[in-house]
């Protein structure tokens, strides 16, 4: 029986008959139970935190957007409420990404799956890029883009997939740097790739960087903004569409993102 973090309930056959072998099993079993109420508890905790941190961030977020209105502010005053506001609006996304997660974690994030144009939804991620990229000077590049490639998903959360490996490759990248993507079928997947001119990423922390709240890379850490839950959601999506995302990285050079997703018939697809 494999039994992961996600299937706590499962446990292992017992044959009653007493041995040393059953009463082992039995042990295991108990261990297993409480392992799978304590994960609970961290998923109901994190669902009822984030619950009551969302109306007063609301309204933290709406007073400052009333401050930042004021006609008579001075510059100084000004530049501090946006500062504020900004802070705000970060704090609000890590509640809106630890909702996500912990909601995927107990299998309540229903997904609308139907037939999906992925190219459609890579040529939009790409305009985004473009606009993303322009103050920075980053250059952004499609240089492959396979038309009806179709995958049975969920609009909504690939356009999100999509939005956060975009997002990452232009905030972790050299200045006037480059982001190439490519979309392809193969074999019997969709192959989406999104290659960046960034920093890299440390063998010794690459295997880490889909756990949540790790930002490996100290140099940007408190730089960039993020909230470190970015690369978590997109495993999630990924997962959840019965997919593989994989990275590599060659430090000072490129990072890879190489995400796969299962084709489907091209029949009645949408965006």
């Amino acid at each position: 029986t494999k039994i992961t973090a996600h299937n706590l309930s499962a446990r292992l056959p017992r044959t009653r008959n007493g041995d040393e072998l059953d009463q082992l099993t039995e042990v295991f079993n108990s261990m297993l139970g409480r392992l799978e109420d304590s994960f609970t508890r961290i998923r109901e905790f994190t669902l009822h935190a984030s619950h009551e941190l969302k109306t007063p961030l609301t309204v933290l977020c709406g007073e400052a957007e009333t401050k930042m209105r004021d006609e008579t502010l001075i510059p100084a005053d000004r530049e501090y409420h946006a500062s504020q506001l900004e802070e705000l609006r970060r704090i609000a996304r890590i509640v809106d990404g630890l909702t996500l997660l912990a909601k995927a974690d107990a299998g309540m994030v229903p997904l609308a799956l139907t037939p999906v144009r992925l190219d459609e939804l890579v040529r939009d991620g790409f305009a985004d890029a473009q606009i993303l990229a322009e103050p920075q000077g980053i250059r952004v590049e499609l240089s492959a883009c396979e038309e009806r490639t179709v995958v049975r998903g969920d609009p909504h959360r690939l356009r999100q997939l999509l939005l956060n490996l975009v997002d990452n490759a232009i905030k972790y990248n050299q200045p006037q740097g480059w982001v190439i993507m490519a979309l392809r079928r193969a074999a019997e997947n969709a192959e989406f790739i999104i290659t960046n001119s960034g920093p890299g990423i440390p063998p010794e922390v690459l295997p880490r960087v889909f756990d949540r709240f790790f930002r490996g890379d100290t140099a940007h850490s408190n730089t960039v903004d993020g909230c470190g839950l970015g690369l978590s959601i997109a495993q999630w999506i990924v997962s959840a569409h019965q997919g593989s995302i994989q990275i590599t990285s060659d430090p000072s050079k490129q990072t890879v993102v190489t995400v796969r997703l299962p084709l489907c018939a091209p029949a009645v697809a949408t965006t």
